[in-house]
């Protein structure tokens, strides 16, 4: 049964990491709003370059808001999300900063790496799809237009076909970071992965035919970099995987080393309390306790200093008697 004071600490264990929970949480939606504060008087230029690799193949046309609230709801969405996407660096170090004192030294050397490269990863699937998706995907859209039709684009459907496609690009640069992780825990091998290579290049083109628009343009330019980050996964797998097997072998010659050291200390401590055993036996030998030494007295007969009796008194012949004291001449 468990005592009233380890209950008592354990309730406070959970009360202090709730309070640590929302005290990270309150920092990070402070963060959050003093972006949003700076940049929300800028949210109509935002969104004039978000719109930019649609308008620049639009040179005669302008795009519409269908519902009435849109011109100022559309900015201020895009501000936020824009704000979120701007924070994302520190919100994990909040993130981060509550989990890792909970994690061993060998999972927060996992951890942390992966923490940061998915970020960078995430950043640079957003700008390839700004900067290399939608210049071919508008540029193709507005091409095959029939001759006669004005293409005006509501701007909120606008917002949400870029926003779409900006995390489906971001989540698919994460595919090495996956990689790499699958590999660390444990569930797979590379040699695994190498083997299962053709059936991830047609899961790319499926997971690009659910994640994108309904288009072969969108979805190509998704799948093949996913293919190809996938092997760069790979790459990446093996080195991770070569690493942990030179520093388990690092580890175990340490091991060793020190195993040897320790028998080779023990054993020179065992002579050395042997020896000082061999010198105490010794020495005892030498050493006669005083009060058992016997020396002869005047008599010439041996007193033993323990009794104080003469040796005399105890003849060691039969045939000898002490004459009586009290018997008279016969």
């Amino acid at each position: 049964m468990a005592s009233p004071d380890s209950a008592v600490n354990q309730e406070q264990g959970f009360l202090s990491h709730l309070i640590e929970l929302r005290d990270r949480l309150l920092r990070m939606l402070l963060a959050v709003g003093l972006l949003f504060l700076c940049l929300f008087w800028f949210s109509d230029e935002i969104y004039t370059a978000l719109a930019d690799p649609l308008l620049r193949h639009l040179p005669n046309s302008q795009m519409i808001a269908i519902d009435v609230a849109s011109p100022f709801f559309i900015p201020f969405k895009l501000t936020l999300m824009l704000c979120v996407f701007i924070a994302v660096p520190y919100l994990l170090y909040q993130v981060w900063a509550f989990v890792a004192p909970g994690l061993y030294s060998h999972e927060k050397r996992l951890v942390l790496p992966l923490l940061v490269s998915s970020t960078l990863l995430f950043y640079l699937g957003v700008a390839f799809a700004y900067f290399v998706v939608f210049p071919l995907v508008f540029g193709f859209f507005t091409s095959v237009a029939p001759e006669g039709v004005a293409v005006s684009t509501d701007i909120g459907r606008y917002l949400d076909f870029v926003i779409t496609l900006f995390f489906a690009f971001g989540i698919a640069f994460e595919v090495p970071v996956a990689t790499v992780l699958v590999v660390a825990v444990g569930l797979t091998t590379p040699e695994q992965l190498v083997k299962i290579r053709p059936y991830i290049f047609v899961a790319a083109f499926i997971i690009g035919m659910f994640l994108t628009p309904p288009d072969m343009i969108s979805q190509t330019l998704l799948a093949i970099p996913m293919w190809l980050l996938y092997e760069v996964g790979i790459v990446l797998s093996r080195t991770y995987k070569q690493r942990i097997t030179e520093a388990g072998v690092a580890r175990d010659q340490r091991y060793d080393d020190d195993s040897d050291e320790h028998d080779q200390s023990g054993h020179t401590d065992k002579n050395e309390q042997q020896t000082s055993t061999n010198d105490s036996h010794e020495s005892g030998h030498q050493l006669v306790d005083p009060k058992l030494v016997q020396t002869p007295n005047e008599q010439g007969a041996y007193r033993n200093s323990l009794t104080d009796e003469n040796e005399s008194d105890h003849p060691d012949e039969p045939g000898e008697t002490k004459p009586d004291k009290d018997s008279g001449p016969q």
